[in-house]
């Protein structure tokens, strides 16, 4: 089997965030990786919200919840939205905004690990008081938050989160999530092959 890139191989949802400032030049690259994801139709349904202004931080890191706290030393946040309307929708339930966005998010990851950066997707904040404390629109879907930074010390962790820093890197087993030319009863439940 060939190597995997290097930003794979490396990327980690690290949480022992430092506050150093992320420069203006290496904040834009990261963010145009997320631009250049494949989309349907080049319709390109992302909508990022990047907050790295002081009192704009601190908007987002209020709304956070608690598991989170790690975050607050974040000194770039991203907010990531779409709406199906922005890109394609087919039969059975597949709107593509969905999949087009976490493929651009999947490139500001790797562009972020490239930089020397931890960028940690989320899922815990308040969605609606985020949108209405920035002006976003009802109908845009604020689909997560990513935390990027500069690494820094574990020393404001719990005990449970400084040992994930260290953790090996844990994954399903491969045949439980890659079938190879058929179906396998069951593939598809969430705790298939456990």
């Amino acid at each position: 089997m060939s190597e995997l890139i290097p930003e794979i191989e490396t990327r980690r949802a690290r949480r022992a965030l430092g506050e150093k400032p992320v420069p203006q030049e290496v904040l834009a690259r990261v963010m145009t990786a997320a631009t250049y994801a494949p989309s349907c139709f080049n319709s390109q349904p992302w909508r990022f919200l990047v907050v790295n202004g002081e009192r704009e931080l601190e908007i987002v890191k209020e709304h956070l919840a608690g598991g989170n706290y790690w975050a607050k030393k974040a000194p770039v946040i991203v907010l990531v939205f779409t709406r199906p309307e922005l890109d394609c929708t087919l039969s059975d339930r597949r709107d593509y905004a969905f999949f087009s966005t976490g493929l651009a998010v999947e490139n500001l990851l790797l562009q972020a690990t490239r930089e020397g950066l931890i960028a940690h997707p989320i899922a815990g904040y308040k969605p609606v008081a985020l949108k209405e404390a920035f002006g976003v629109d009802s109908e845009m879907i604020l689909i997560n938050l990513v935390v990027v930074g500069y690494p820094g010390d574990e020393a404001h962790l719990n005990e449970k989160h400084r040992e994930l820093e260290h953790s090996p890197r844990d994954r399903r087993p491969e045949d439980q999530v890659i079938l190879y030319n058929r179906w396998r009863q069951g593939s598809g439940d969430v705790e298939a092959g456990a």
